[in-house]
């Protein structure tokens, strides 16, 4: 629906959101009991000028970003919201009886003003935020979830799509019609358009209480990460770093080199520095970060739990992990974890050897967590000789970028034309992008560079999803974003292959955006359950190292020169060297967020301290010392400020899916299968949410995925992993 389009964008944007502000109050029992009519006064004055009032005559579409003042968001959001009360009002009181057309459509075209406004916000707020916009969320984001529940909870709009969906085998409707009534209807039901008013209204205050409380983790998490630096000044402190990583981190101004707590720069540094004192320092910051004071984000994680909690036993569910799971392809909190516990097994006890390993380089010296990334790498040398930086100078961000296009193009028949269209920030690259017929598939805007105002991480978003209503064909405006240390004006971006793969797993994403031919906005583009939705990204990832794949993309950025095979021989055979300490620090965070998200309200409650019960999960589990969950709960956005609350394992799930898939296309010898890439194609990229998750992958793979391509891809046989 597009009412629910932009409701899917708040969605989203609190998963990919992390702002820093002044801090920010939770809502007050007033604010969160405060009427859903309840808008900010408009007037036409307002009004007058505002650019989300205008038809945008600009290339493709795009957001005139240069006429978008700060203060133009919030009269634009509340005008929208009145239009859009007066749409499903329309629909409400129509007398005739109710319709494909008159109901279910019309809610799926309802809200398209609020839709362009809702996009541009989000975006923007991700990728370049400040104290205003900040603000700005506090409001906004609560007035929208505010809305959405005034839709899906009226109960007389419920009872004209039930009515719909009680007649849908007397319809004539065609297989996306059916699926749109199927989802429309489930979308009313889980939300509480069943329950007694009493409830109604308790879920509405829940849902606002929540939004805010995301909105205030993502700020404070943003605000504590970006108020940490380590600022170098002699070269004791800077020894071990390439000089590559020293130029992109140092700051002219403070005329120091400067290191913060950006995952990339982190690990970067984590590395390479041969100052372990230093490398203590920032281990310490990175993982205690929002974690005291102001930006303590440990009570409001337990808050959002018991919130949580208490929704899905409104809802009749016993925690939220079995309300989130019922239409995933884990289906039950058990299955996930049973799931995870057969890849934590033997990925625990190849971290231990690995710890064991590295103690022994160093000798009497006690090894330490803050000493993991740095001794693994010095281990990686040894055992295979290959040095991350004889392997950046083949990965220029630019080739890497064309790389990825000209896979899209052997495997799709696609095209990616750069144009000039002005862009969010200056740094935004832009691309038309066309089918194998030549017609226009979608702009594809790429924002590779971190900066002070822009929230961390790599991430696919958009500024205008896909409709095709009608024959009204309207295409998407994609976006893939990552946080890259900028380098010096006129030098390389090198990547890390880390990096690399990160690139090709966000393209993947947009791919799944771009190429959607499905009608409806409501499973149109990057849709589906969460343990699934990763797979046409971690699919493309597979693609990185295959020798005929390196061939297009990786040479020296100064010579030209493919990178050789006997690097690429090194970085194959050191693959899933140190891949005890990455998947067991990514599973224990899935067991975390299964653990928050497992509580009944009595349990919910009885937790006081976020550490404690974390701490209680992870030692239950036997997670070393020396190593940390890949995010500690203050710091777990995807969960408490984002879409994945009780779904952080799909990551995990998925890759048996891309494993499974990228095995045919090894099976049949070809990378470039046109078959396998042809089904790929239909059922994945281009089929949104049109089928359940396991028929759609049934579709293409022509079979159920087995789990046996993941392990061995870890470097973890079967008989190391009991079935759970």
């Amino acid at each position: 629906m597009k009412y629910s389009s932009w409701m899917t964008v708040v969605l989203s944007c609190l998963l990919v959101t992390a702002c820093t502000a002044p801090e920010t109050s939770a809502p007050t029992d007033d604010e969160t009991a405060q009427p859903a009519n309840a808008l900010p006064a408009v007037s036409d004055a307002e009004l007058a000028d505002n650019p989300f009032r205008d038809d945008w005559q600009t290339p493709y579409g795009v957001p005139p970003f240069a006429q978008i003042d700060d203060d133009d968001y919030l009269p634009a959001i509340s005008k929208a919201i009145t239009e859009l009360r007066s749409e499903i009002a329309a629909i409400i009181d129509d007398t005739a009886a109710p319709t494909f057309e008159n109901t279910i459509l019309a809610l799926e075209l309802a809200g398209a003003s609020l839709n362009k406004v809702a996009y541009t916000f989000n975006n923007v707020t991700n990728t370049d935020s400040n104290d205003v916009l900040r603000e700005l969320e506090t409001q906004i984001f609560p007035m929208l979830t505010r809305e959405f529940d005034a839709i899906v909870l009226n109960e007389a709009l419920y009872g004209r799509v039930k009515a719909v969906f009680d007649a849908r085998d007397e319809l004539d409707l065609d297989e996306q019609q059916a699926r749109l009534l199927e989802l429309t209807h489930r979308r009313f039901v889980r939300a509480g358009a069943v329950f007694a008013p009493e409830v109604k209204e308790r879920v509405a205050q829940i849902n606002t209480e929540i939004s805010g409380l995301n909105t205030q983790f993502a700020q404070n998490l943003l605000f504590a990460t970006k108020g940490f630096t380590l600022e170098l000044t002699t070269q004791e402190e800077v020894a071990g770093l390439s000089e590559d990583f020293k130029a992109a981190i140092y700051d002219a101004e403070k005329k120091a080199w400067v290191v913060g707590l950006n995952r990339s720069a982190y690990e970067s540094f984590m590395v390479q520095s041969t100052n372990r004192e230093l490398r203590e320092r920032l281990f310490n910051g990175y993982r205690l970060r929002a974690s005291t004071g102001e930006q303590d984000n440990g009570p409001i994680a337990v808050k959002i739990a018991q919130l949580r909690a208490e929704l899905a036993a409104l809802k009749g569910y016993n925690s939220h992990a079995y309300f989130i799971l019922e239409y995933n392809m884990a289906k039950t909190p058990q299955g996930a974890e049973d799931f995870l516990l057969r890849v934590w097994r033997p990925a625990l006890a190849q971290a231990k050897q690995e710890r064991a390993d590295m103690q022994a380089m160093m000798g009497d010296t006690k090894f330490e967590a803050w000493d993991w990334w740095h001794q693994a790498e010095k281990l990686r040398l040894q055992r295979y000789a290959l040095d991350e930086s004889a392997t950046k100078p083949y990965f220029k961000l630019e080739n890497v970028q064309a790389g990825a296009y000209a896979m899209a193009g052997k495997l799709f028949g696609l095209s990616f034309e750069q144009v000039d269209v002005e862009g969010w920030n200056p740094l935004v690259v832009s691309f038309d992008v066309k089918n194998e017929a030549g017609e226009h598939l979608g702009l594809f805007m790429t924002d590779m560079f971190a900066r002070d105002s822009k929230r961390g991480g790599a991430w696919m978003s958009s500024y205008r999803g896909t409709s095709n209503i009608n024959g009204d064909a309207i295409r998407p405006l994609i976006t893939n974003n990552m946080n890259l240390p900028q380098p010096p004006e006129g030098e390389p971006a090198l990547m890390r292959y880390s990096d690399v793969e990160t690139l090709f797993h966000e393209f993947g994403h947009g791919l799944h955006g771009l190429m959607t031919q499905i009608d409806y906005p409501t499973f149109s583009g990057v849709d589906g359950p969460r343990d699934y939705t990763e797979f046409p990204a971690q699919i493309l990832e597979h693609w990185v190292s295959q020798p005929e794949m390196l061939a297009m993309y990786a040479r020296h950025y100064e010579t030209g020169e493919v990178i050789p095979t006997q690097l690429v021989e090194k970085i194959r055979t050191a693959a899933n060297h140190n891949q005890g300490f990455y998947t067991t620090e990514y599973v224990a965070a899935s067991l975390l967020d299964l653990a928050w998200h497992s509580l009944s309200v009595e349990e919910a409650q009885q937790i006081t301290d976020a550490r404690a019960f974390e701490q209680e999960v992870l030692e239950r589990y036997g997670l070393i010392d020396e190593i940390e969950p890949r995010y500690r709960s203050q710091y777990f956005s995807h969960i408490f400020a984002g879409g994945y609350s009780a779904g952080y394992y799909a990551y995990l799930w998925s890759e048996i899916l891309d494993a499974d898939g990228f095995a045919a296309f090894k099976q049949a010898e070809d990378i470039w299968d046109p078959e396998l890439a042809g089904r790929l194609k239909r059922w994945v990229y281009e089929a949104g949410g049109l089928k359940p998750a396991d028929e759609l992958y049934r579709n293409f793979r022509g079979q159920d995925p087995s789990i046996e391509p993941l392990l061995e891809g870890r470097g973890f046989t079967s008989d190391t992993s009991p079935d759970a």
